[in-house]
């Protein structure tokens, strides 16, 4: 058993000179030939693209992962050749399964184009590997009891972090957050899309369910909702993040079941006495659109700033940022808390969801507002976030330090989304090519990519811990990439 374990990593750990190789011997046949902006003949781009975010895929499961339980790490040192003892939360763990799904979308993209190689060869380990994932984020799952705006139940949702077994997590208080959900539930929709499995359809649906039990639906004076989703349930104020990554999925689901009769039970404050908790059937297509709109239209009103990009939260709670309950009929809700202030900066993500879930609702609704605010959105997103020159001549920097990388690859996928309808995103989305393929070709180091893809690695080798959910960020973004190059040559 121990000596084919050893065979097992040892191909893992060669897979990526494997495609490093497949790549390089890759005929014409197999793959377009044109000429690059090096006046070159390279490869197409949306095959290298590929190729490599497959290749940073699998060096990045083989180091951050271990076990069959899957337990991921936090930070690996290419240097040190050191794993940290932390373990990865479950949005860490999430960005593995983001890159899975952009390198199965990109598969099937190719194979409906004509080109099967690839998927041959990837698609089928790339499926299990993606069921694979997801069975053993149950190590993040965990249940309890919420007393929400309209009812109390018990959830089984995902917790911050990992703990030893299936399903035992503390997923109390604030050890559980809406934005982690919303995560999972954008990808268990787009693995519903890849494989036809109902088994994430329904996951992703309960998930849905249980961040839409986060709406402030309690009424305001004129009778409308004070809306909003507070970042997690043990916490009070309103964040970007824990509103906007909802949109698209939301509009996603209103497209499985608009052609459909489910219903889903909507629960609500009666208008007539604002205190009353009621609930009614409604359509399901129709309901899971209309929530779309909700919250597009409550994080537009309350957290889009004067430079066009977003703002992080609603916050300066009022009187403070103690969860406020209330009693009705014998029964605790949850009750309103004022938020008076949007504050905090603003990142890349932010407005990157709000792009995508524009581009979305305006693929279903035809409504030219959503289209123009994607528009100038991206062009204010792009203004803000990327400093041509800052390190480089000629490229443009995008922030990196913290959280930022995965925030920068959340903002290129908005400019993927609503590229059919605005072309202008292409050269957007282009520096973010030029900077993955700088930091490829200048700084690629035993398969990883630094934290700063302009700058490199730092001097002192022990400071060069590298996290895991960075190395899945930059294989997301060479597939979505892929993606666009195929859009583009049509």
């Amino acid at each position: 058993m121990k000596f084919l374990r050893k065979l097992q990593s040892i191909f893992i750990h060669a897979i990526p000179l494997l495609l490093f190789v497949q790549f390089c011997f890759l005929t014409p046949t197999h793959a377009t030939i044109r000429n690059g902006r090096d006046g070159k003949n390279v490869l197409d781009l949306q095959n290298q693209n590929l190729l490599r975010s497959i290749q940073l895929v699998d060096k990045s499961i083989a180091t951050y992962f271990s076990g069959d339980e899957m337990t991921m790490a936090r930070f690996y040192n290419p240097d040190t050749k050191e794993l940290s003892s932390e373990r990865g939360s479950v949005w860490m763990y999430t960005a593995s399964i983001e890159a899975v799904n952009a390198i199965l979308t990109s598969l099937k993209l190719q194979k409906e184009n004509g080109n099967v190689l690839l998927f041959n060869q990837h698609y089928k380990r790339y499926v299990d590997l993606l069921k694979k994932l997801f069975d053993n984020a149950d190590y993040y799952l965990g249940t309890f009891k919420l007393t929400s705006f309209t009812q109390e139940k018990v959830w089984a949702v995902y917790a911050v972090d990992r703990v030893r077994e299936k399903g035992k997590a503390n997923v109390t208080g604030i050890l559980n957050v809406y934005d982690d959900q919303m995560w999972l539930v954008r990808e268990l929709v787009d693995a519903y899309h890849l494989t036809n499995d109902r088994v994430f359809l329904e996951k992703a649906e309960y998930l849905t369910a249980y961040v839409l039990d986060g709406w402030d639906s309690t009424l305001d004076d004129r009778n409308k909702e004070h809306g909003g989703i507070p970042w997690g349930p043990g916490y009070v104020t309103k964040h970007a993040c824990s509103n906007g990554p909802m949109v698209s999925p939301l509009v996603w689901l209103h497209e499985i079941y608009k052609h459909k009769s489910d219903q889903i039970e909507h629960r609500y404050v009666d208008p007539k006495d604002k205190k009353t908790r009621r609930s009614k059937m409604l359509n399901k297509g129709d309901y899971y659109l209309s929530f779309a709109k909700k919250v597009y239209d409550w994080q537009k009103r309350y957290l889009l700033n004067n430079q066009g990009v977003y703002s992080d939260m609603m916050g300066d709670c009022f009187p403070d940022c103690t969860i406020a309950y209330e009693n009705v009929n014998g029964t605790r809700y949850r009750a309103n808390t004022r938020l008076k202030t949007a504050v905090g900066p603003s990142f890349s993500y932010n407005s990157g969801t709000m792009i995508s879930g524009a581009a979305d609702l305006y693929r279903v609704t035809k409504s030219k507002k959503y289209r123009e605010d994607a528009q100038s959105l991206s062009h204010a997103s792009f203004e803000y976030f990327a400093k041509l020159g800052k390190q480089i001549p000629a490229y443009y920097t995008y922030e990196s330090s913290g959280f930022n990388n995965w925030f920068n690859g959340i903002l290129l996928r908005g400019f993927f989304n609503i590229y059919p309808n605005h072309r202008k995103v292409g050269s957007y989305m282009e520096s973010f090519q030029k900077n993955l393929d700088y930091g490829y070709d200048h700084f690629l180091k035993d398969g990883f990519l630094p934290t700063d893809l302009l700058k490199g690695w730092d001097t002192d080798q022990n400071k060069n811990n590298l996290e895991g959910m960075f190395m899945f960020t930059y294989a997301a973004q060479y597939a979505i990439l892929s993606q666009y190059e195929l859009d583009k040559s049509k």
